[in-house]
Order: structure tokens, then sequence, then C-alpha cells
């Protein structure tokens, strides 16, 4: 009994299979807002301002970044929570695949996280004053630096947090 209970626990872990396929297709939308935002822009470009090419490519960027975070918890997530990705010796595996634990993924996650919050602030900053542009009121801006200080700040905390946790397990012969 106790062991069939076991098992039932063990392969409940496929239940959060069919989250990564969510994923993989909200990874796919990303794919079509960035190319209807390159689309938007490729025409403008012989015309267009430094400032406003600039806030394109922050823009795309912020999209290739949310991708890059999604792509890690998808193949992070599955192989440390579902199952082992068994591809062979496919040499188009990235190398970081296999090696990446569930402390390594959260601190890639807040540094991607804290990586996007700063783009969408300098976008924001950058759109300060610009004609046509809709205004920013002081206490949102003061929100919007909040929070990106929030997730700086969360991000130093966890990552002080593992560095205690490994160097504690150092000491104390692994944990």
């Amino acid at each position: 009994m106790e062991r069939a209970f076991e098992r039932l626990i063990f392969a409940s872990r496929w239940l959060i299979a069919p989250m990564y396929l969510g994923l993989i297709a909200v990874l796919g939308m990303m794919v079509v807002v960035f190319l209807r935002q390159t689309a938007y822009y490729i025409p403008q470009a012989l015309t267009m301002t430094a400032e406003t090419a600039i806030l394109a490519a922050l823009s795309l960027i912020d999209l290739t970044l949310a991708a890059n975070l999604l792509l890690i918890v998808i193949f992070s997530g599955y192989e440390n929570f579902v199952s082992r990705l068994d591809l062979g010796d496919d040499a188009e595996r990235p190398a970081w695949m296999g090696t990446v634990d569930f402390s390594g993924l959260k601190m890639k996650l807040i540094a991607s996280i804290v990586a996007i919050s700063a783009i969408d602030l300098l976008k924001r900053f950058m759109e300060l004053g610009r004609p046509g542009s809709e205004p920013l009121a002081d206490r949102e801006l003061a929100w919007l630096v909040t929070i990106h200080v929030v997730f700086v700040v969360s991000g130093l905390l966890l990552a002080a947090m593992d560095w205690l946790i490994a160097r504690s397990g150092k000491k104390s012969g692994g944990a």
C-alpha cells in the first residue's frame, strides 16, 4: 500500500507537464508579437529618430529576454521536476542544459526579471517629455523605480541566501 502511494506521488510530477506545453504556446505568442513589432518598425527605419530607434531596440530586447527566460524555465523546470530530456548526443543541446539546478534556475529567473524591469524603466525614462507620448505621473514613475529596486534587492537577498547555504554546506562537510 505504501509503495503504491509513493509511486502515485512520484508519478504526480507529470501533472505539471501540460503547464510546460502552455509555456511553449506563450513562447510562440511572444514570437508573433516580436515579428509584429519588427514589421512595424522596419518601414520607419529611414525616417525614425535615434531615440525612437533605441526605444524600438529596447522593446525587442525586452521581448527577447522574456523569451529567453521562458526557455530557461521550460528546459530547466522540465528537467528538474518532470523528467530528463533524453536527446542523445545532440550537438545543438545548450551547454547549460542538465546543469541548472533549482537554485541556479531561481537566480537566472530573478536576474532576467531585474534585466526586464531595468529595460522597461529605461524605456519609460526615455519617453519622458517626448511629444505624443503619454505623460507619466511622478507617482507612477516612483512606483516603477520602487518596484525595480525591490526586484534588485530580492535578487541580492536570494544570491546572499544561496551563498550562505553553499558556505554552510562546505563547513559541515556537505548538507
